[in-house]
């Protein structure tokens, strides 16, 4: 437990003390494909991908290998928008992030368009300033701090002033080549222990604990030292 409250109060004064935080979306923010989910492959199945690629091959036109292949890809996660799970307590901590004057921003390795339609969806558009997916080049996908960058750029801030919050290796990889804090989110232990392993320092399994702080602390939630409910003292 004592761990496990050091990641919470950590989390928090990141997340109070940052004027802006950038949410990974696959992950902190949804489940973009829950297992089980009904979206059809139809002309996207891997076949399809497989006999692209040896055509492409075969006509010397990598590039358009890519495109055609990252618009494959996109139309795939729109149709999968309708049936994503969000992730339990994410809506509740960007209202509060937003209400409380936080700058907020998506970084994703998916299409700005599946990630943009999903806010909308979930009426959390509004909360966000921007919505960053992946470019046109692929090698600039995270771990290469690329949307990060890009994200940092559109809202005229310092590295220093945000942090962000993934879920996976490669999130964290980005955020320290950006050289901007991190918060790991991990679903279950598996996922956590990825992200230690990658070296981040704060992982969180849960934003419940965060938002029973923030709670607490009222709407603005300026403070970095948390109060601690009764039920979360050591005893």
């Amino acid at each position: 437990m004592g761990g496990e409250r050091q990641d919470v109060e950590d989390a928090w004064e990141r997340l109070t003390d940052a004027g802006c935080v950038l949410f990974d979306f696959d992950g902190p923010i949804c489940r973009l494909y829950p297992r089980g989910a009904a979206v059809e492959w139809t002309d996207k199945d891997p076949y399809l991908v497989l006999r692209e690629v040896h055509r492409a091959r075969a006509e010397r036109r990598p590039g358009d290998l890519v495109e055609d292949m990252d618009a494959k890809l996109t139309e795939f996660e729109l149709a999968a928008v309708p049936s994503a799970l969000p992730t339990p307590g994410a809506d509740q901590l960007v209202t509060w992030l937003h209400g409380r004057g936080s700058r907020l921003a998506v970084v994703t390795n998916n299409a700005a368009r599946a990630a943009d339609r999903y806010l909308r969806d979930h009426g959390l558009r509004p909360c966000f300033e921007a919505v960053h997916g992946r470019s046109a080049d692929p090698d600039l996908m995270k771990p290469d701090p690329d949307v990060l960058h890009r994200a940092l750029r559109g809202l005229g801030l310092r590295p220093d002033e945000a942090v962000m919050i993934g879920d996976t290796p490669a999130d964290f990889d980005a955020a320290e080549r950006a050289g901007v804090r991190f918060i790991g989110y991990g679903r279950n232990a598996e996922k956590r222990l990825r992200l230690r392993d990658a070296g981040a320092k704060v992982v969180l399994g849960s934003y419940g604990p965060v938002l029973e702080l923030a709670r607490h602390a009222g709407p603005g939630g300026n403070s970095a030292s948390p109060s601690w409910p009764d039920r979360h003292r050591a005893p």
